[in-house]
């Protein structure tokens, strides 16, 4: 095994915490960073110091609010998430469904905002939370509209599968992608569990292009999926609008 670099260690420390393991002791973090207990106190000490991590009264280390600082600095983070709450907030109060807001980071989505709705059905994320692009509306929006190479490699596999619905199939996935980007908006229907639908819209930049994606969860068995693609069409119209973004103007049909 190639020993890490100094910043690789450091960085090591601080894969250590996810949404599984957000409080972790000295010993747990020497294991899941591969250090060495003397390697790994040194480290924490001066992660500590800095602000990066904090240490409770037992002893155990989490997060420090330092990293929360230069966080919100990321434009596809806290400042994406400032611009697109109110079109979330207004998406909410016009479905009182679950809202999402969620950017494309490599071969996954990172979930940036979550409304909780009426109804809790097939929501098994949190902000902050990773999950494949096939799996959910707000990653089959995201990846319709990436690179045809790298829609090609992702779509080659493996693709996971959470239920019995979930699109692991190539041809099926490309057809869906296709799809997509015909009608503007992605419907993900009992993928990552038995009991719930989400339908899906792009969020376009300044430039036109997909930055991230919004989109309702809403219970399976009574979703009314032709009511619910104007409402999210227009919450991420609305974010795409206000992030900078003009849609090019349909030229006049000629007399």
């Amino acid at each position: 095994m190639t020993a890490l670099s100094a910043p690789g260690r450091l960085l090591a420390v601080l894969a250590a915490f996810d949404h599984g393991h957000p409080a972790l002791s000295l010993t747990d973090i020497s294991r899941r960073a591969g250090l060495s207990l003397t390697t790994a106190h040194r480290l924490v000490a001066a992660l500590a110091e800095w602000g990066a991590l904090e240490r409770d009264a037992d002893g155990v280390y989490h997060v420090g609010l330092r990293l929360w600082e230069i966080a919100a600095l990321a434009p596809r983070g806290l400042a994406l998430r400032q611009t697109a709450l109110p079109y979330l907030e207004d998406l909410y109060e016009a479905t009182h469904e679950n809202v999402q807001l969620a950017v494309r980071d490599g071969s996954e989505v990172v979930y940036t905002e979550w409304i909780a709705g009426r109804s809790s059905v097939g929501v098994r994320i949190q902000v902050g939370a990773h999950w494949p692009l096939h799996a959910t509306g707000v990653g089959l929006a995201l990846l319709a509209h990436t690179q045809p190479a790298f829609q090609e490699t992702y779509c080659a596999g493996p693709l996971v599968s959470y239920t019995p619905y979930t699109i692991t199939d190539p041809v099926r996935l490309r057809r869906t992608l296709a799809e997509v980007r015909r009608t503007g908006v992605a419907v993900s229907n009992r993928q990552v569990t038995d009991d719930a639908l989400s339908v899906a819209a792009p969020v376009r930049g300044t430039d036109g292009s997909v930055v991230a994606a919004v989109s309702l969860v809403v219970p399976q068995a009574d979703a009314q999926v032709p009511a619910l693609i104007p409402a999210v069409r227009l919450a991420a119209r609305g974010i795409s609008r206000a992030l900078g973004w003009h849609p090019t103007p349909r030229p006049e049909p000629h007399a």
